[in-house]
C-alpha cells in the first residue's frame, strides 16, 4: 500500500514515527484520515500510552492486603482504612504546561488530579504537591515559582480542599523546566466506588461539566517532547481552569453517584474526549457511537479534531443506565452544568465518531490504549560515566570546616532547608477543619476522617540529588522517607502512588536512571508492603542544557486508628531527653552541606541500608504505641542540625547536646545518612529497653532546654533568632 506523502508529513507533524504510521495502517487495513491520525497521535503519545515505560512499570509490586481495586485498574488507587472506608489517592505531573504558563499549568494540574478522585465517587479531603525549581537566584525561577504557587493556591482554595503538606526543592538542573506534581486524597464507602468502565449496549453516554473549547488541544503530545526555546509556540496546549465550576461539578457528580444510575465515569484529562471514550470502551469490551456535533462548545467554529483533542477542564464522561437519563439531567440542571447526551454504548469494541451524520473516524478502542494495541518499546540503557565518577568520592579528602556556628546558620537559610512558609501561607490548609497539623505539626499530614476517630496519614517525598547520585539507592530512600514520615506521625504505611519525572527516554544514559529507579522502588515497596497503585510517568523533562535531576516522586498514604494517638515533631518540655534512633555513621555524601555550602557535586548517595531502615521504623512504631515518646522527627535534608531546629521551632524550646566523638563533627551535624529518627522522651528507661529488644542502635545526645541551641557547650544562638533566619530566607528574596 502506497502511503501518500501528505499522510506521512501529517503523521510526523503530529509526533507519530514512520514505524507507528506503518503499524496504524496495518491495524486499520487502510490509510487513516486526518482525524484518525490525530486520535492515534494523542493516544500513542508517551503521556497516554506509557510506550517507553510500561515494560518496567509492570515489574513494580501491584497488589497487597489493603488494596480495594487492582493497580492501574481505575482512575486512582484505593486502599482499605477500615470500617468499610476506602482511601482514594493519586499523584500526577503538570510539568510542561507549568514551564510555559506557570499559573494555569499548576492550577489545572490541581483540578485534574481532584477529578481523578471524585470520578470514583470519593470526596477529596486533602491535596499535596511536590515542586522543583531551578537556581533560586534566577529571576525566571522566581517568576515560575510565583505563578505555580499562586496557581495551586487559587485553584485549591476556591475548590475548598485543604493543601496539607508538600515539598519544594531547588537545583540548577530544573532551570526553565520546573516540576509540578499534584496529589489528591479522598474518602469513599468501599461499596460505592465508581468504575471508569463503559458497559450495557444502548446505554447513553453523557458529557457533563464545562463547555469544550480550543484550550488544551494536543496537550498530551505537548507533554511528550522536550522543553525548548520554541515551546512558547505551544501555549495553546496549556489548559485554562475554573475552580468554581469544578466545585459545582464535584457536588453534582457525588449527588448523581448516590442515585445508583451511573454505569461508569471518567475524567476528561489528557486527550479529552478521545481518551475517555477509548479507555472506558476498551475496559468494558464495548464500543461507542459519539456525535461530536452535540458536544457543547465555547466557539462556534470548532472542527471535529479540535473537539476530539481538546483538554478543556472541568469535564467528565458519564455512562448512565438507559431509561434513567432524566435523573442525570435534573441533577446537573440543578447545579447549572452541562449534561448532554453525545452518544451511546455499542457492541463490538468499535469507536465511531460522527460529525453531522457522517463518520469522521472509526477505530477499535483496543488499538488505542495502554495494555491494548498501543506500541511498547524496549529502550536501550547504559550506565553514565558520571555515575562511575561519583564512586571515587572520598570524605577524608575534604577538610573539616570548624566554623560550625556560621555554617549552621547558613544551612538554615539555604532554599532547600529554609522554611517554605512563603509558599504554604498562600494555601488554605484549614478549610474543612479536618487537618490536624495546622497548630501541632507531624512529619506527615494527618487528616481526620469525618465522623470517625480515624485519620489518613499522607506524605510526598523524593530527594532528587540522591537519585541523581544513585537512582537505585536514591529511589529506595524516597520510598523509605515517605514511610518514615508516616511512621513518625503515628501512622501505618499502606500504599504508594508515584510521579516519575525523567528526561528524554531515547537517550540511553537518561533511560538508565529510569530503569534503576524502578528497580529501587520495587525493592523498597516490597519491603514495606506498600504496593504501587498507579501514578504518572513524565518523560522529556529536558532543556537545551540537558535533563533535570531524575525525580521519582513518591506519594504514600497510611492510616491511624485513633487521631488522638498521632505523634508530633515539636519538643514539649524542658528536661526531656533527646535520642537518635538508628545507626550513626560518619557520612556527608550528597548532603545539602556539601552540595550547596561547599559546592561539591560529584558524590554518591548517602549511607543507606533498607534492612536497617525497616527495623528502625518498626522500633519507632513500637515506641509510639508504647506511649513513651514526647516528639518524633525524621533526620533528612540538612541532617541532625535541621531536625533539632525544626523540633525546637514548634514550641520555642531549645536543646543542649554533645556530639559523638567517633564521628567527624560536620558529618554529625549536617550529614544525611539515612535510617535515623530524632525523638524526645521523659521515659529514658523504656526507650532504651525497647531499642535493645528490637536490636536497633540508639544514642542519647542531650536534653531539651529553654531558648538556646547549645552543642558541645558552644552557643549556636537563641531559638527565636535561628527561627527568624529560617523563616525569612525565602520570603525576603521573593
Amino acid at each position: 500500500m502506497t502511503i501518500p506523502a501528505e499522510t506521512k508529513q501529517t503523521a510526523n507533524q503530529l509526533g507519530l514515527l514512520d514505524s507507528e504510521l506503518d503499524l496504524i495502517i496495518s491495524k486499520l487495513g487502510r490509510i487513516p484520515n486526518f482525524n484518525e491520525l490525530c486520535i492515534f497521535s494523542v493516544m500513542w503519545s508517551e503521556h497516554c500510552s506509557y510506550k517507553n515505560s510500561i515494560k518496567w512499570l509492570k515489574t513494580l509490586p501491584r497488589d497487597g492486603k489493603n488494596m480495594l481495586v487492582k493497580a492501574g485498574e481505575e482512575n486512582a488507587g484505593v486502599v482499605n482504612i477500615g470500617d468499610n472506608i476506602g482511601c482514594v489517592f493519586k499523584i500526577e505531573s503538570h510539568n510542561h504546561p507549568s514551564a510555559i504558563e506557570p499559573y494555569q499549568g499548576a492550577a489545572t494540574g490541581v483540578g485534574g488530579i481532584h477529578r481523578d478522585i471524585f470520578t470514583m465517587g470519593a470526596r477529596p479531603i486533602c491535596a499535596l504537591n511536590s515542586l522543583r525549581f531551578g537556581s533560586f537566584e534566577l529571576d525566571k525561577t522566581k517568576w515560575l515559582m510565583n505563578g505555580v504557587v499562586k496557581g495551586i493556591g487559587d485553584y485549591g482554595n476556591c475548590f475548598g480542599v485543604p493543601t496539607v503538606t508538600g515539598e519544594t526543592f531547588f537545583d540548577k538542573s530544573y532551570n526553565g523546566n520546573p516540576l509540578v506534581n499534584a496529589m489528591s486524597v479522598g474518602i469513599v464507602d468501599k461499596d460505592a466506588i465508581i468504575s471508569a468502565t463503559a458497559k450495557g449496549i444502548g446505554n447513553p453516554v453523557f458529557i457533563v461539566g464545562s463547555d469544550t473549547g480550543k484550550d488544551g488541544i494536543g496537550g498530551a503530545s505537548f507533554a511528550s517532547k522536550d522543553i525548548s526555546e520554541d515551546s512558547a509556540a505551544d501555549l495553546p496546549a496549556v489548559q485554562v481552569g475554573d475552580p468554581f465550576q469544578e466545585k459545582l461539578l464535584l457536588e453534582a457528580t457525588l449527588e448523581l453517584a448516590q442515585t445508583g444510575v451511573i454505569v461508569g465515569m471518567q475524567d476528561m484529562g489528557a486527550a479529552g474526549i478521545t481518551c475517555s471514550t477509548s479507555e472506558m470502551s476498551e475496559k468494558g469490551g464495548v464500543g461507542m457511537d459519539i456525535f461530536l456535533d452535540k458536544v457543547p462548545t465555547r466557539q462556534n467554529d470548532m472542527k471535529p479534531f479540535e473537539i476530539l483533542l481538546s483538554e478543556s477542564q472541568e469535564r467528565m464522561l458519564v455512562v448512565v443506565e438507559k431509561g434513567k437519563e432524566q435523573v442525570a439531567l435534573d441533577i446537573f440542571d440543578k447545579w447549572d452544568l452541562n449534561c448532554v447526551q453525545i452518544g451511546h454504548v455499542t457492541e463490538g469494541g468499535l469507536l465511531r465518531y460522527f460529525w453531522h451524520g457522517e463518520i469522521i473516524a472509526e477505530i477499535p478502542a483496543w488499538e488505542l490504549v495502554l495494555g491494548g494495541g498501543a506500541p511498547v518499546y524496549e529502550r536501550e540503557f547504559k550506565t553514565p560515566k558520571e555515575f562511575e565518577e561519583r564512586a571515587s568520592f572520598d570524605l577524608n579528602k575534604i577538610e573539616i570546616d570548624t566554623n560550625f556556628v556560621s555554617n549552621a546558620k547558613q544551612m538554615l537559610q539555604l532554599p532547600n532547608i529554609a522554611s517554605k512558609k512563603w509558599i504554604y501561607r498562600q494555601y488554605d490548609s484549614m478549610v474543612g477543619v479536618n487537618n490536624t497539623n495546622t497548630n501541632n505539626p507531624s512529619d506527615a499530614a494527618v487528616v481526620r476522617v469525618f465522623d470517625t476517630k480515624k485519620g489518613v496519614v499522607t506524605s510526598v517525598d523524593c530527594n532528587s540529588r540522591y537519585v541523581a547520585a544513585n537512582p537505585f539507592v536514591g529511589t529506595m530512600i524516597a520510598v523509605s522517607e515517605a514511610a518514615r514520615n508516616i511512621v513518625c506521625s503515628g501512622g501505618e504505611p499502606l500504599a504508594v502512588t508515584n510521579c516519575l519525572n525523567f528526561g528524554n527516554p531515547n537517550l540511553p544514559e537518561v533511560y538508565w536512571y529510569f530503569v534503576e529507579a524502578i528497580k529501587g522502588m520495587g525493592e523498597a515497596c516490597r519491603k514495606f508492603e506498600t504496593p504501587v497503585t498507579g501514578g504518572n510517568v513524565s518523560f522529556y523533562n529536558q532543556n537545551e542544557e540537558g535533563p533535570v535531576f531524575p525525580t521519582p516522586t513518591i506519594g504514600m498514604v497510611g492510616r491511624i486508628a485513633d487521631i488522638h494517638n498521632k505523634m508530633t515533631l515539636g519538643f514539649k518540655a524542658e528536661g526531656d531527653a533527646i535520642y537518635i534512633i538508628g545507626k550513626q555513621v560518619s557520612d556527608l555524601a550528597s548532603s545539602e552541606y556539601l552540595a550547596n555550602l561547599k559546592n561539591i557535586e560529584k558524590m554518591p548517595a548517602p549511607y543507606f541500608s533498607l534492612e536497617e531502615e525497616f527495623q528502625m521504623q518498626q522500633t519507632v512504631i513500637s515506641l509510639i504505641q508504647s506511649n513513651v515518646l514526647e516528639s518524633c522527627h525524621d533526620l533528612a535534608d540538612g541532617g541532625l542540625w535541621s531536625a533539632l531546629c525544626e523540633s525546637s521551632f514548634v514550641n520555642q524550646f531549645g536543646f543542649e547536646i554533645a556530639s559523638n566523638k567517633e564521628i567527624r563533627k560536620d558529618a554529625f551535624l549536617f550529614g544525611e545518612a539515612q535510617g535515623r529518627v530524632l525523638v524526645s522522651t521523659k521515659d529514658e528507661k523504656s526507650v532504651e529497653s525497647i531499642c535493645n529488644q528490637m536490636q536497633v542502635p540508639f544514642e542519647k545526645i542531650g536534653m531539651v532546654k529553654a531558648d538556646a541551641a547549645v552543642i558541645d557547650q558552644e552557643n549556636f544562638g537563641r531559638i527565636q533568632d535561628l527561627k527568624a533566619l529560617y523563616d525569612d530566607a525565602i520570603e525576603s528574596k521573593m
